[in-house]
């Protein structure tokens, strides 16, 4: 499975799951492209360092959403790249169902909750001021509604007396950064699976 990363910021979760990657642990999954909507984003520095084509694509004029033309334009990359599957790790744009349409099912999205708590922005604050004993992050399939899409995955955190935002904040990103690569990896090996399943010659009765 040939994935392609997309993200807006520091790249902490790309790096992630590049490290994972490099060191042999993402299965048959195979980063092969890095894009951002940002030129000066430090997720762009991951791709010189880890071997990877990295790119910014312009979003278009909007602030929160990628214009049709933009969506048009990251899909033929990716698709240019050999990527058939597309991660998102903290690319901070709403994407529409004509980007959806050129992956279908095969795009996901990491999230700072335990989905369907605390959807939309600054979820770990959301669960902090809350009040919340356990919060944690999701990996989800990608579909038009805000963090709704079926979940692949997710892992937990406890917030113990003492944590301030900042301690809470920590501890969610490692979660992030565990749990991210190991999704990719489990998808990884189900499509191979599928594949095989599907080359397997038909027995007669």
């Amino acid at each position: 499975m040939k994935f392609a990363i997309l993200g807006s910021g520091t790249g902490s979760n790309a790096e992630a799951i590049l490290s994972e990657w490099k060191a042999g642990r993402l299965g048959r999954a195979v980063p092969v492209l890095i894009v951002s909507d940002r030129p000066e984003a430090r997720i762009l520095t991951l791709g010189e360092r880890f071997g990877i084509p990295a790119r910014f694509l312009s979003p278009g004029p909007f602030k929160t959403k990628m214009s049709d033309d933009a969506e048009d334009d990251y899909a033929r990359t990716i698709r240019e790249s050999g990527a058939d599957f597309v991660v998102l790790a903290g690319f901070m744009r709403v994407i529409h169902d004509r980007f959806l349409s050129a992956f279908p099912g095969r795009i996901i999205n990491l999230h700072p909750s335990l989905l369907p708590s605390f959807p939309g922005l600054h979820s770990i604050e959301q669960a902090f001021r809350h009040g919340v004993k356990i919060t944690g992050c999701t990996v989800h399939s990608v579909t038009p509604g805000l963090d709704c899409g079926p979940i692949l995955g997710q892992e937990a955190v406890r917030i113990e007396e003492g944590d301030t935002l900042e301690s809470l904040e920590a501890k969610v990103h490692a979660a992030e950064h565990r749990l991210l690569p190991a999704v990719i990896r489990l998808l990884a090996e189900k499509d191979a699976a599928a594949q095989q399943s599907a080359a397997q010659p038909v027995q007669g009765s």
